[in-house]
């Protein structure tokens, strides 16, 4: 499948040093974006655009904190300064900390909404304005939310994972009602199992074996998997807004 309309348009991915983030952002510089990798991993991050520059895309290593004012605001100009506003945003970064509530984990609570809300709502209010310029211009506007299937489904001992998620979910349908009418379209995917690094957060024995068996019995979708999706919902005619996909294994549905 082409999708020839991503060619030209500015991206911005989250989390872009692995999985679901690298994933997108090689696919959408090989259909002619270009695309600014935001992670916190530097050398992750260098391997990547040299990579997608090898494929004949453009590609920017930029190194960035979601959860810290200063680096996302560092992060804004050296996109601007490279490639001007953004077009299209990735909101992935993310992660996921399962462990039983009464084990009272705050520092885990806290690093999960700092990334997967507060860090996500950070990079929207920064992006956002461009968001709205490219579509005043006439121009595709596309902010996408990862979110999980976890914002609704729920699994014991993921309660803070799925509760931020949920959050993002509606973060994600009240956006709509105050960028649609300005042409910018807001598009929430909620995956399955995904073969990523969240899978490797998990710090309980117990807990990561139980993910293990249900992969197992379920499978998984790979980065690609989500990528292609993300290029697909994007590339779309720009009064078209596949606003909230929910994509699973086909055992785990």
């Amino acid at each position: 499948m082409t999708y020839d309309s991503l060619a030209g348009r500015t991206a911005v991915v989250t989390g872009a040093a692995s999985g679901i983030g690298a994933a997108t952002a090689r696919l959408l510089a090989a259909h002619g974006a270009r695309v600014a990798l935001l992670a916190r991993r530097t050398e992750r991050l260098g391997e990547l655009a040299e990579k997608i520059t090898a494929e004949g895309g453009t590609a920017l290593a930029v190194t960035a904190d979601v959860t810290d004012d200063a680096s996302v605001s560092a992060a804004v100009a050296s996109v601007h300064s490279a490639y001007g506003p953004a077009g299209l945003l990735v909101n992935n970064a993310g992660v996921m900390l399962p462990n039983p509530l009464d084990d009272g984990r705050i520092d885990e609570w806290q690093q999960m909404i700092d990334t997967n809300v507060t860090g996500a709502l950070r990079i929207i209010r920064a992006f956002t304005g461009d968001l709205v310029a490219a579509a005043a211009d006439g121009r595709a506007a596309d902010l996408v939310n990862i979110s999980s299937i976890g914002a609704h489904i729920t699994f014991p001992n993921y309660a803070v994972y799925g509760a931020t998620k949920a959050a993002l979910t509606y973060l994600s349908q009240s956006l709509r009602g105050e960028l649609g009418p300005r042409d910018v379209r807001v598009t929430n995917i909620e995956p399955g199992f995904t073969g990523s690094e969240l899978r490797d957060h998990i710090d309980n024995p117990e807990l990561s074996g139980q993910l293990d068996t249900m992969v197992q019995e379920v499978g998984l979708l790979s980065s690609d998997d989500i990528a292609d999706l993300i290029a697909y919902t994007t590339s779309r005619a720009r009064h078209v807004n596949l606003r909230q996909v929910v994509v699973l294994p086909t055992r785990q549905a």
